[in-house]
């Protein structure tokens, strides 16, 4: 097991390697009442009272929130009770905006089941739903009390399930941590799946990146947006997909566009930029998205709440670990970035 502490607006550990049910029993003793959130696909049996919301990204929407906070009343929560949310990253940043917004403020705690949740969604304490406008536009930051990560959880997904996560581990990779690349050369997805030494490794890596981020910036100014390295573009994708491309594949295609962009606006190197495409397809994620959709992936990029003044900004690297800004890219510009990854 390793623990990596997080500093926000309060304190927690994030134990990684851990069987959930034990780490969870400490936390739930002399609650006066606790309360499960997981998704309806993939329900989990506990002696609490569950809430079951539709999968994925559909179940981020007020109206799956509203139901909530109706049951939530009906089961009478106080500011002593407790949530706790077990699923990938839709259910932690739903169950954490359901305790963030009741009562303004009661504890809870993120069981992520999936790598995408584990290393991203769980820690740092963003909350939140989908608007039509776009994704996670409705929040609040509120940290959990705990995150407990139990990579037997692994076992259960599907090779793409473990793909998508891991481009978030890749992101913390080329932002900050070269080791995690390093660890990922010359490994296939199956290498991943199967070694649980290896995915403790990589897991307790991108948390720390993380964690150490989130504890110098937890409300997000440029610090903080540097975990959103290739997100721009990737919220975009998910969007114009109808949420059928998962949020860490449309990452891992945004992480390419912005090297691209890199390259040609700032002199991001060709071997960096070969690099993103090579560790990504050597677990299986997308590297391309299609031509047409680009006028309409512009116009999302626009209501991104990293744009300013209409002007939209983009986290990129000038080498791996040196974040920077490109602000307000030329149509040219972005358009040539794009074209280079379209299929």
């Amino acid at each position: 097991m390793r623990t990596v502490p997080v500093k926000a607006e309060r304190a927690y550990q994030v134990e990684i390697g851990v069987d959930w049910k034990v780490a969870l029993a400490d936390w739930v003793e002399g609650r006066n009442k606790v309360v499960v959130i997981t998704s309806s696909a993939f329900p989990v049996k506990t002696e609490f009272p569950t809430i079951e919301v539709p999968d994925g990204e559909a179940g981020k929407s007020p109206e799956v929130i509203t139901k909530i906070w109706s049951q939530l009343g009906e089961l009478g929560l106080n500011r002593n009770d407790l949530i706790i949310g077990i699923g990938g990253g839709t259910i932690t940043d739903l169950a954490g905006f359901a305790a963030a917004s009741w009562l303004r403020g009661i504890d809870w705690i993120a069981i992520p089941t999936t790598v995408a949740g584990m290393v991203d969604a769980a820690v740092g304490g963003k909350t939140g739903i989908n608007s039509d406008h776009g994704k996670n536009l409705i929040g609040s930051f509120h940290s959990p009390v705990s995150v407990l990560i139990d990579l037997e959880w692994i076992k259960t997904l599907s090779e793409r399930d473990v793909a998508a996560g891991m481009a978030e581990v890749v992101k913390c990779g080329f932002i900050s941590d070269q080791e995690i690349l390093t660890l990922l050369n010359n490994k296939s997805l199956k290498d991943v799946c199967h070694d649980v030494d290896l995915q403790l490794e990589l897991i307790h890596r991108a948390v720390s990146v993380k964690a150490s981020v989130v504890g110098e910036d937890f409300k997000e100014s440029f610090l903080r947006e540097i975990l959103n390295y290739g997100h721009t573009l990737g919220h975009a994708i998910e969007k114009h997909s109808k949420y059928q491309i998962r949020h860490g594949e449309a990452v891992a295609i945004g992480m390419c566009f912005i090297a691209e962009l890199a390259g040609s606006k700032i002199g991001l190197a060709k071997d960096v930029i070969d690099q993103h495409y090579a560790i990504l397809k050597s677990l299986k994620l997308p590297v391309s998205y299609e031509k047409g959709a680009w006028p309409e992936l512009l116009t999302t990029m626009g209501l991104d709440k990293k744009a300013k003044s209409g002007a939209l900004r983009f986290v990129a690297i000038e080498e791996i670990g040196k974040c920077t800004r490109i602000e307000a890219p030329t149509s040219d510009e972005l358009l040539n970035a794009y074209e280079r990854i379209t299929q």
